[in-house]
């Protein structure tokens, strides 16, 4: 499944949450730097960790697998380090709290469709 920067929709169940993907290694690196929220959450592809570091607030993460399949989920505070998780293949990350709203936990199954089909 291949990832290009943009916009879409992350599918939990019934919830639909706004998604930004970020699968170039700038906007990657870039993540949430420098912000102060996100609303709904940032998609990290390929990515099997990430850090906090000048992060302004705490964030969710959680790693995917090759099938979309959470394998992981933590809340990270600001200048913190993650470790990376083998099987991870992509990385999602929300506001602190989000993720439990949702009803994203170990062995939940995503979906994601884009908005800005090219």
């Amino acid at each position: 499944m291949g990832f290009q920067d943009g916009a879409g929709v992350l599918r939990i169940g019934d919830t639909v949450v706004p998604l930004e993907i970020a699968a170039s290694y700038r906007a990657r690196t870039r993540g949430l730097l420098g912000r102060d929220g996100v609303e709904g959450a940032l998609l990290l592809t390929p990515a099997a960790s990430v850090h906090t570091f000048r992060m302004r607030f705490p964030i969710d993460v959680a790693h995917l697998d090759r099938r979309l399949r959470v394998i992981a989920v933590t809340t990270m505070p600001p200048n913190r380090l993650g470790l990376p998780r083998p099987r991870s293949r992509h990385v999602l990350e929300a506001e602190a709290g989000a993720m439990a709203g949702w009803g994203l936990r170990v062995g939940t199954a995503v979906s994601l469709e884009r908005l800005d089909h090219p």
